[in-house]
């Protein structure tokens, strides 16, 4: 899909002759409409006084103007969308309703075809303007999604394809604003590219593929990719990546992207499960909704995608991104319950569960990552188990790791983001359950606590490093219904990135 035209304009809304005008309004803490825009007053008050428009969370009313006077309007439908309820002290929770209100606009535009937008901005309490503009746009760019490639479209009522173009009329002085669209247009584009990867099938994206986008990147931003390919692996003694890709006809990618700074500058690693299709292997996983299996490399996904943003913005912190990937199938030669591998750096394990091997490449790939670039901090993205969904839902991304500091950075960032994570605990206690009798360690440590003994078998990799983990198994698809997150793969983790590398401070 391509993304709209985005255009910062001063001409009067009453001016535009397109498919809809949207005016959108915040609630005052008494939950009366404020009415903050003129042009529209005569019929804004009809609404209120109707009861038809309250300006409530996702609030829509679609009205048809009629020409008639000199101040008449000129666009086809005139759309007032709500804002919810003014909260000055809680700007995430702004930030998240500015989203919200643009996935309903993006919603009923689909709904009605429309393929030319006006956007009047609104003032919200307690956020600058190009804020309000960054989170209008992330949520009508997010909420503009389909993937359609694989559909043959009816001819006699073909599908909308997307909105073409939105024109934007500030309501203050515009300081910052092309700042702000410019934001918001590279986080959604960014985790629509996510989305895009993980829709793809599991014959449709393979590792090489993966490395294919890394290789596009680098040369449309400046950054260095190195492909380390199977013989590679053999030869660095990555037992883990190379034991998950042993029934697999298909060859593994361990896909590394860098972008510099400066020398001076700290780094950050972040590494993603590029998983990208997982049948269990010999512990063969149920048949019923396996084909959702395909969005197992959804983390591999979020942390190419916002290497884009990164690329585009060039902060001033160098960031390494690495996407160990393979698929896991059952082949003759496949992982075998009771095998023992040898990891990158000398580690053994005893494998339990050949279907418990998302940690299995991450452990090689954050092994390798940090002695290889000696990063300030490391954050791995996985979608690795399905415990987490027991704990917390499709609502919040389980968040471990050995450092406080980083972990309260994530805490953050996923709460500015609108993609909340919740910490959970990582004692010694949890790493007495996957002590093996004949390795140093096994992939599983039982049903208790199996999302935080997942996290403790990729400590043992880690070292002293500031490291965290976000388990998005519960949130990299079916995640909490919004306006803009679609059904099936959400692109999470990608903005969540995307934010803490935006406001990085010294480590």
């Amino acid at each position: 899909m391509i993304l709209p035209k985005l255009i910062l304009t001063r001409k009067k809304p009453a001016s535009f002759s397109g498919d809809l005008l949207v005016y959108c309004f915040e609630q005052d803490k008494k939950e009366r409409v404020k009415e903050t825009r003129a042009g529209v007053k005569k019929e804004l008050k009809k609404a209120i006084a109707l009861g038809d428009f309250k300006g409530s969370d996702s609030d829509l009313l679609l009205l048809y103007p009629q020409a008639s006077g000199k101040q008449s309007l000129s666009a086809k439908r005139l759309l007032f969308a709500g804002l919810g309820k003014e909260d000055a002290d809680d700007t995430s929770a702004a930030l998240e309703r500015c989203r919200c209100c643009g996935g309903s606009i993006a919603e009923k535009a689909v709904e009605l075809k429309a393929g030319k937008l006006f956007l009047c901005l609104p003032e919200v309490e307690g956020l600058k303007e190009e804020e309000v503009l960054e989170c209008l746009v992330e949520g009508i760019l997010l909420g503009d999604y389909r993937f359609l490639k694989y559909k043959k479209p009816d001819k006699k009522d073909p599908p909308f394809q997307s909105i073409k173009e939105i024109q934007i009329s500030p309501v203050g002085s515009g300081k910052g604003l092309r700042r702000g669209l410019l934001r918001g247009r590279r986080a959604a584009e960014a985790a629509r590219a996510a989305r895009d990867m993980a829709n793809e099938p599991g014959n449709g994206w393979t590792p090489t593929s993966f490395a294919r986008y890394a290789h596009t990147l680098a040369k449309e931003h400046k950054m260095r990719c190195t492909v380390l390919d199977k013989r590679d692996m053999k030869a660095l003694k990555m037992g883990g990546l190379i034991g998950v890709n042993q029934g697999s006809s298909e060859p593994p990618k361990m896909v590394v992207l860098e972008y510099r700074a400066s020398k001076k500058a700290q780094t950050i690693l972040l590494v993603g499960k590029g998983l990208t299709f997982d049948s269990g292997g010999v512990s063969l996983k149920p048949g019923a909704g396996m084909e959702k299996m395909k969005y197992d490399m959804c983390g591999g996904a979020a942390v190419l995608s916002m290497m884009q943003v990164v690329g585009a913005e060039k902060p001033n912190v160098n960031v390494v991104a690495i996407i160990p990937s393979t698929d896991n199938m059952p082949g003759s030669s496949a992982l075998k319950p009771g095998d023992i591998i040898c990891h990158y750096g000398g580690i053994t394990s005893e494998i339990i569960n050949t279907d418990a091997e998302g940690r299995l490449i991450l452990a090689d790939a954050l092994a390798y990552g940090i002695e290889k670039y000696q990063p300030d901090c490391v954050v791995d993205l996985a979608t690795l188990t399905g415990a987490v969904i027991l704990g917390l839902g499709h609502h919040r991304t389980g968040l471990l790791g050995n450092n406080q500091n980083l972990i309260n950075r994530l805490l953050a960032a996923g709460e500015r983001s609108g993609e909340p994570l919740w910490q959970l605990p990582l004692d010694e206690e949890y790493s007495k359950q996957i002590k093996s009798t004949v390795a140093d360690i096994k992939n599983t440590g039982g049903r208790p606590a199996g999302t935080i003994t997942a996290a403790a078998y990729l400590q043992k990799f880690v070292g002293d490093t500031p490291w965290a983990h976000m388990d998005i198994a519960g949130t990299a698809w079916d995640f909490t219904e919004k306006s803009y997150v679609p059904k099936g793969p959400s692109g999470t983790g990608v903005r969540t990135l995307v934010e803490l590398v935006r406001s990085w401070k010294k480590f």
